[in-house]
């Protein structure tokens, strides 16, 4: 929730590590029910917010040495993964089967100065669609192979 992210370090101070669950953590932050059509829309995983909370958590995490995984949409996402990687340290990512070779691929590939580079650039960004595009454009850039027409990070078939 918020509140727990809010006071973060007083929590790490009573517990083993921690779960992020990305997705209620979005919806309540933003206050988008994100299964609601009519405001749906309004639930961006890259709003500043969203991050600011998130680096703030890992990093608090990371300085009482607590580990860290996060769940929801967001651990799965190859698009966050490069982001999420470089606002701080991260233990386990919990995901659907179809998205682990994907996640894999981007962990396997990226250098940890760049993800740090890229959350460096956009932690300061003050509007989602921004975030986003460049989010989008580092990815393009890093994996041109692997994005579609539709710009969504697709696995392609191996060859035989």
């Amino acid at each position: 929730t918020p509140a727990a992210a809010i006071c973060i370090e007083h929590i790490l101070k009573e517990v083993d590590f921690i779960s992020i669950g990305t997705n209620d953590l979005i919806q309540y932050l933003l206050a988008v029910d994100r299964v609601n059509e009519s405001v749906a829309h309004l639930y961006q995983p890259f709003h500043p917010s969203v991050l600011r909370s998130l680096k703030n958590i890992l990093q608090s995490a990371e300085s009482a040495g607590k580990k860290v995984s996060i769940f929801g949409e967001l651990g799965g996402d190859p698009m966050a993964t490069m982001l999420l990687l470089g606002l701080g340290n991260i233990d386990d990512l919990s995901m659907e089967p179809h998205s682990v070779p994907k996640v894999k691929k981007v962990i396997r590939t990226i250098r940890l100065e760049e993800a740090r580079q890229l959350a460096d650039d956009v932690i300061h960004m003050s509007n989602p669609d921004e975030i986003t595009s460049f989010i989008t454009n580092a990815m393009r850039v890093r994996f041109p192979e692997d994005f579609d027409r539709d710009l969504s990070f697709e696995e392609k078939p191996s060859p035989t």
